[in-house]
């Protein structure tokens, strides 16, 4: 089956793809999000996801460290309720706590800095959320 990881931001929204055996989760792209309503967010993701034969969607579930919900929570807990009804694909919450931390990691190891390192970000940290997410599935 094939899945969508979503990697929610305020300026950036990263989106990733595994492939139909569920193994390999890759970068699809990052999408602007500035001054864009949760619902057009939604609605961009629901077309690219219709294009890739996406059969459920994973978002990244902003925890904050002692495991506790914030605003990003909230906030991201809202969207995947909207992806869900407006797509009408299932939709995952999944901890991405130090996803960003470890898409920054696995950039500069692969040298990759300034604004290329901007411009892949979000959809490097989408990866991580899906791939852990594959593996969660895998091992289960």
């Amino acid at each position: 089956m094939v899945i969508f990881g979503v990697d929610l931001g305020n300026a950036r929204t990263g989106l990733a793809v595994c492939d139909p055996g569920e193994v390999l989760a890759s970068p699809v792209t990052q999408l602007e999000c500035k001054g864009k309503s949760l619902s057009s967010i939604a609605e961009l993701i629901a077309e690219r996801a219709k294009k890739h034969g996406v059969a459920e969607i994973v978002v990244g579930y902003p925890k904050k460290m002692d495991g506790t919900s914030g605003a990003s929570a909230v906030k991201c807990k809202d969207f995947a309720a909207k992806l869900e009804q407006i797509c009408g694909l299932p939709v995952v919450l999944r901890d991405e706590r130090l996803t960003t931390v470890m898409a920054h990691s696995a950039l500069s190891a692969a040298d990759v800095h300034g604004k290329k390192r901007k411009a892949v970000t979000d959809a490097a940290a989408a990866v991580i959320i899906l791939q852990e997410y594959l593996d969660f599935r895998r091992n289960r």
